[in-house]
């Protein structure tokens, strides 16, 4: 019955666009160390998030050595599909990646060396991918430490970590571009995000510099892709620490949200203008124990598909 109703969605959905009109806000993330896998969530107005499938996990990590999925990144391709890369380890130079038509059904796992080469990298986190419509292009970029690098900004505190962010891209998935330098904005810099907004590029990052503490984030812009993002701006976020930002315009408004990891729990920033910011972190409400993730939209169809499975648990392959 499941695998009907399966070929059924693939026919009357796979090849729709998705509606403009009452988008369903769909948010991805992980709970605990990640050690479940994928967990999701819906909104239908931006600020009360309630978890589907009774909060069990859609997919479990099958890729690293320590076979996490921190971070899920989830996008919709050019191709209809939602794409996602995630966090696969804490010390492990590579990342996963994985697709699926449906949130439901997903591609086989794969393990992605991006920082395979490099001798001395410590690490890969919070990768995210976005779609260029201009480039045609998917790019994915992530925070790494390459121990001896940028002196100037390492701390001995929380594991002298001292990352910069970096970059490849890919027509397909399954070829990559050589990594490159993405963003070296004169701190120790983690969890970026990306939106284009009237042909410029914004990346919201996390500053995560450790003495003095600053914890919180901030706004790049450039009107290039993979490059030129000039200093970040002041803080957008207030007086606590706050990682793993994620945007979405929602009406008239765009918001961020994020994790207030000290606290544990959800916060979020609105502003018209991509300039000014309010906090609006007592109006949001998200399920128990939401680690940060990605904000994305879909269709009432698919919400409602999603949600028609019940458990994934009981999901037939």
């Amino acid at each position: 019955m499941e695998k009907l109703r399966y070929l059924l969605f693939l026919l009357v959905f796979s090849s729709c666009d998705l509606p403009e009109e009452d988008p369903i806000y769909m948010f991805s993330y992980f709970m605990g160390n990640g050690e479940d896998g994928l967990h999701l969530a819906y909104s239908m107005d931006g600020l009360y998030w309630e978890a589907i499938g009774e909060g069990k996990s859609f997919l479990t990590p099958e890729v690293g050595e320590d076979k996490l999925m921190r971070d899920p990144c989830v996008i919709r391709g050019r191709d209809g599909k939602f794409h996602m890369v995630w966090t696969v380890s804490w010390n492990e130079k590579g990342i996963g990646y994985a697709s699926s038509p449906d949130l439901i059904h997903w591609s086989e796992q794969q393990y992605i060396p991006v920082m395979e080469h490099e001798e001395n990298a410590r690490n890969t986190w919070a990768p995210e991918v976005f779609y260029d419509d201009k480039e045609d292009i998917y790019l994915i970029f992530w925070a790494s430490t390459i121990s001896g690098l940028y002196p100037e900004t390492q701390s001995e505190e929380e594991d002298a970590y001292n990352h910069r962010q970096y970059y490849v891209t890919s027509k397909d998935f399954k070829s990559f571009s050589e990594t490159k330098l993405f963003y070296e904005p004169g701190f120790n810099v983690i969890d970026g995000t990306l939106i284009k907004e009237e042909g410029e590029y914004l990346l919201f990052v996390k500053d995560e510099t450790r003495e003095p503490p600053k914890k919180n984030i901030r706004i790049a812009r450039s009107e290039s892709l993979t490059e030129g993002y000039g200093e970040a701006g002041e803080p957008i976020t207030g007086d606590y620490w706050a990682e793993g930002p994620t945007v979405a315009k929602v009406a008239d408004r765009w918001i961020v949200y994020f994790d207030k990891y000290i606290e544990n729990n959800m916060g979020a920033v609105a502003s018209n203008d991509l300039k000014t910011w309010e906090d609006i972190s007592s109006q949001i409400h998200f399920p128990d124990g939401t680690r940060h993730g990605t904000v994305f939209k879909v269709s009432r169809e698919e919400l409602a598909f999603l949600k028609s499975f019940g458990s994934p648990e009981g999901l037939e392959e």
